[in-house]
């Protein structure tokens, strides 16, 4: 396990998951980056992990399972995961945006991905838990909050 932000990355093609992985190996570089082509498999896997923290690209339907009945596998070990999600669709319909919505999953990307788009949304659900962690270095005060709950 890193002690950084991890990536996990979930897509149903294992092809198309370790590209996806690859591309964010290029350029992210606060955490380590996991690929699973098996739902049941990248759910063991954030159910056993200590931290409950990590941004997920998840492709929206996975060998029978939807990606956000991953999402909802995982939230009690991960209360953010829905935030921190970004959901791939080779058809973004209006279906799949409504279930975006519905689930607060702000990011979603069509097949085939863009890179820069794909780093960009890796980016922004980043710069968040960047920005809390250079508020708690920088703020006694605030750090000693926290600490408290």
């Amino acid at each position: 396990m890193s002690d950084g932000l991890d990536v996990i990355v979930i897509d149903d093609d294992p092809g198309i998951c370790e590209i996806i992985a690859e591309l964010i190996e290029n350029f992210y570089t606060w955490g380590k980056v996991y690929c699973f082509s098996k739902p049941d498999e990248a759910i063991a896997f954030c159910l056993n992990r200590d931290i409950g923290v990590a941004i997920f690209v998840v492709d929206v339907f996975l060998d029978g399972l939807s990606g956000f009945y991953f999402l909802d596998a995982i939230e009690q070990n991960y209360p953010t995961a829905h935030e921190d999600t970004i959901i791939i669709s080779g058809n973004a319909s209006d279906d799949v945006v409504n279930m975006c919505l519905a689930s607060n999953v702000n990011y979603l990307l069509e097949k085939p991905l863009k890179p820069y788009a794909l780093q960009l949304a890796v980016r922004a659900i980043t710069a968040k838990y960047l920005d809390f962690a250079k508020k708690l270095l920088q703020d006694q005060r605030f750090a000693e909050n926290v600490a408290r709950l």
